[in-house]
């Protein structure tokens, strides 16, 4: 039986501004660099992986004999969203960004959401921070009932409702709505999201574990549907297939968190797989703490992640295939609470399986899949260069 390969992706992970950051306004960025700078935090098991080699960092020094191989990846998709760098990394390269609303969304937009739900108005329509969202406009919304509708920098359409007001199996089908019959044509967001809160006025909480995002549909010639339609199995653990529309695998695992995120990574690696491809998203560096300017909360992730490297090397057999890597970056020492351009870190282990030690700068996040699918012996046509044997 052939092996299993591993992706695990560190949601907002970057490694240093891109050459074309400034198209973004993101040129001093460096969320891995300023967050070890800023906090001091120490590394030991990934820097024992190489990651102190890919970019130099102060708290994580090189390694001469990593266990991984290392280097980092750029980013060729128009935008810097979670959907475009999951998509990039599954061999989908975007010429053209998914839209945003810095303004907030046209009112015929809104007008049609409103008329099919049966309301007057929805509240907010501009861009705003999740947490801010509700505090502001939450009385308002239990109040009049009126659904509060934001956006961010990036491309979607989110939905908040508290679960008293709205019940969640309704918001959801408000959201379904919205992604199949609003959303759509110049108006395709990469995703919609259901934000649904509860508690009582100043202590109001978002209901993290029953938010749903509803994606836009990938192209199917993309690495998880190649893999699905040549018999290898395919799993999801955390919010990864919420940005495949749920295209392309053969189970999901949602969490709640990064530590279960880790939990369920290790017990589908003691399961006894074989021939699967499993695809993980470990979001708290970016939702919790990124978006939040908390540099002490993101070094403290990282910390959670890193000490959950050796466990999850020991289950690594021989014939498995292991990639560590980010989306993009959201770095809480500046002074955006969006996602910033730059170059995700690449781990690779055992390191015996890359074509060399250091990897150097990959052209596109697609070498990923353009390496998971030579391991797997599958022939492709996925852009860029393989980094496997």
């Amino acid at each position: 039986m052939m092996g299993n390969a591993y992706v695990v992706v560190i949601d907002g992970l970057g490694v240093g501004a891109q050459e074309d950051a400034h198209q973004y306004g993101d040129e001093e960025m460096n969320t891995l660099g300023h967050v070890l700078e800023q906090t001091g935090v120490k590394l030991p098991n990934l820097q024992k992986m190489g990651l102190g080699n890919i970019i130099p960092l102060a708290s994580v020094p090189e390694n001469e004999n990593p266990l991984a191989a290392y280097g980092k990846l750029r980013e060729v998709s128009a935008g810097k969203d979670s959907t475009t760098g999951h998509w990039e990394i599954a061999g989908i390269q975007l010429e053209k960004p998914f839209p945003t609303y810095p303004n907030g969304f046209p009112q015929h937009v809104i007008d049609d959401f409103c008329d099919e739900i049966g309301v007057e108005g929805a509240l907010c329509n501009k861009p705003y921070s999740g947490t801010d969202v509700i505090r502001d406009y939450g009385v308002e919304h239990m109040e009049t009932g009126f659904p509060i509708v934001y956006t961010s920098a990036d491309s979607v359409f989110q939905v908040a409702c508290h679960n008293d007001i709205v019940p969640i199996e309704q918001l959801y089908e408000w959201c379904e709505f919205v992604r199949n019959e609003i959303c759509v044509g110049e108006h395709e967001v990469g995703r919609v999201i259901a934000r649904p809160f509860t508690g009582k006025p100043g202590e109001f909480q978002r209901i993290s574990d029953k938010r749903h995002d509803y994606s836009s549909a990938p192209p199917e010639n993309n690495l998880v549907q190649k893999l699905y339609d040549s018999g290898i199995k395919t799993y999801s653990i955390g919010k990864v297939a919420d940005l495949f529309a749920g295209k392309g695998f053969t189970q999901y695992r949602p969490t709640k968190s990064n530590a279960e995120g880790i939990s369920q990574l290790l017990s589908l690696m003691s399961a006894e797989l074989n021939n699967s491809f499993v695809f993980v998203n470990l979001i708290d560096t970016d939702q919790l703490y990124g978006h939040r300017l908390d540099p002490k909360g993101y070094a403290g992730s990282l910390e959670e992640f890193d000490r959950a490297i050796p466990a999850i090397v020991s289950k690594i057999r021989k014939d498995d295939l292991l990639i560590i890597t980010g989306d993009h970056g959201n770095d809480p020492c500046s002074n955006s609470t969006d996602h910033s351009r730059e170059f995700v870190p690449l781990l690779v282990f055992p390191k015996e399986r890359a074509k060399s030690e250091d990897l150097e700068t990959g052209e596109t996040f697609s070498e990923i899949a353009k390496s998971v699918a030579a391991y797997f012996n599958l022939e492709n046509d996925f852009p860029g260069t393989s980094f496997v044997k």
